[in-house]
């Protein structure tokens, strides 16, 4: 029954926001945005475990033996575009314990090439004058959706 419930909560706010983010309105700031960023970043808090163990046997490797730990956690990327996710991200597993988001940031260098910094931190809200990289930590998978 909690699975069911589970599942009909992904369900919802993922029609939710693909709903807000297809009926735009004109404006600077869209509620439709607000809606998809808040609605996904909910979703990747209360349903990280479950994305992890999706993403783990999807790309899981036969044969390959690894020590570490993953864990899934919500990602904001700005640059050519606004993207907010979720990323999977790797590493000792002191390291990931302490990592709550990604931060990414892309510079368009020419034309045709990009540069892209992808910053595991310690916070979810990186406002946050305290907030600093987690060192050790990379990204493994990364589920993103343009704003």
């Amino acid at each position: 029954m909690r699975d069911t419930l589970r599942r009909l909560a992904i369900i919802g706010v993922l029609a939710a926001t693909l709903g807000a983010s297809s009926a735009r309105v004109a404006r600077a700031v869209d509620i439709g945005d607000i809606v998809q960023v808040f609605g996904i970043a909910y979703a990747v808090r209360v349903f990280g475990d479950e994305i992890n163990s999706f993403l783990n046997s999807v790309f899981a490797q036969r044969g390959v033996r690894w020590e570490g730990r993953t864990k899934v956690v919500p990602m904001l990327s700005l640059g050519s575009g606004a993207f907010i996710g979720a990323a999977q991200v790797a590493g000792p597993p002191d390291r990931v314990r302490e990592t709550r988001a990604v931060a990414a940031g892309e510079v368009r260098v020419i034309s045709n090439v990009r540069v892209t910094g992808i910053i595991p931190i310690n916070t979810t809200n990186p406002l946050r004058r305290s907030f600093r990289r987690i060192e050790g930590v990379g990204l493994s998978a990364l589920i993103d959706f343009r704003i």
